[in-house]
């Protein structure tokens, strides 16, 4: 077997650079490294491809978003196997291929993903549930998972904890995110209206309802310094995050998020007209 390694990256050269440096030696000779570059800047993206020249450029003068540069980097690769890679990840170890034999062991395992960590060194919460209504004051950006993160509520929502055995879970974050190509094919690739954010958690609850597994392999590990692509437009961000989690609210809410979607709406504006309030802090953190 062989892997396609896709990367969206968005203004994040440098940190492009060292993750394709760190993934360099685990990756064998049939092994593919394809990369979308969203508004890309023709210079820093011929200086990358200099430094790494197994990388196979695809620019973009427009930002596509997260989920259609995916799907664009997964029709330009051929591999039955894609890991979705973000640009400020640091690959620590053989993930590739612990990962890829995960999934060749278990063919009923659409998805898998390894622990996820900040540059602290703390685990982030790569592996979650389904979001629910606990999602909103248990969620990974609530404040009390910042303040509390050992909450019942917060441990609920999000999976992902230190220890060393694999669990399956509903869906894992695409920071680093290994999938089949005949599971991402069967379920029409990432739901390009995501533009960006819980395009994800959408993908894991398709590949659910078609039976398959999302599984997190905490053997391995990536490090991931979150936020450096979204940091550069953090108001566009924002923005995007909460038009996503509505999005995700009314395609899998049923009946239940057609009653309560211009409840659901209020509550995401007066959240994201919060965020935006305090991104436009100077001292806002």
């Amino acid at each position: 077997m062989s892997v396609a390694v896709l990367v969206v990256n968005f203004r994040a050269y440098d940190d492009l650079d060292r993750s394709l440096t760190s993934l360099g030696p685990f990756l064998s000779t049939n092994d593919e490294v394809v990369v979308v570059d969203n508004e890309s800047d023709p210079k820093q993206l011929a200086r990358l491809t200099a430094r790494h020249p197994r990388m196979r450029a695809i620019p973009s003068e427009r930002n596509l978003g997260f989920a259609a540069g995916v799907n664009l980097a997964a029709r330009q690769s051929t591999k039955p196997i894609l890991l979705l890679l973000n640009p400020d990840t640091v690959v620590q170890g053989p993930v590739v291929r612990v990962l890829e034999q995960w999934l060749i062991d278990h063919p009923k395992t659409g998805v898998a993903g390894p622990r996820v960590l900040n540059t602290d060194g703390s685990v982030q919460p790569s592996a979650r549930r389904f979001p629910g209504i606990s999602a909103a004051i248990g969620g990974r950006s609530t404040w009390l998972t910042s303040r509390f993160p050992n909450n019942p509520i917060s441990r609920r929502n999000l999976s992902a904890r230190p220890g060393s055995d694999a669990v399956d879970v509903d869906w894992i974050a695409g920071s680093c995110l290994m999938t089949t190509r005949a599971a991402f094919d069967a379920a029409g690739g990432f739901d390009e209206r995501f533009f960006l954010y819980w395009e994800d958690a959408d993908y894991g609850r398709r590949l659910q309802a078609m039976g398959m597994k999302s599984t997190y392999v905490p053997a391995v590990s990536v490090t991931h310094a979150a936020g450096r692509s979204s940091g550069r437009v953090p108001a566009t961000a924002i923005r995007a995050f909460h038009e996503s989690a509505l999005r995700l609210h009314l395609k899998h809410g049923g009946r239940f998020a057609r009653w309560s979607a211009p409840l659901a709406a209020l509550a995401l504006r007066i959240r994201m007209a919060w965020c935006l309030w305090r991104a436009d802090r100077p001292n806002a953190g």
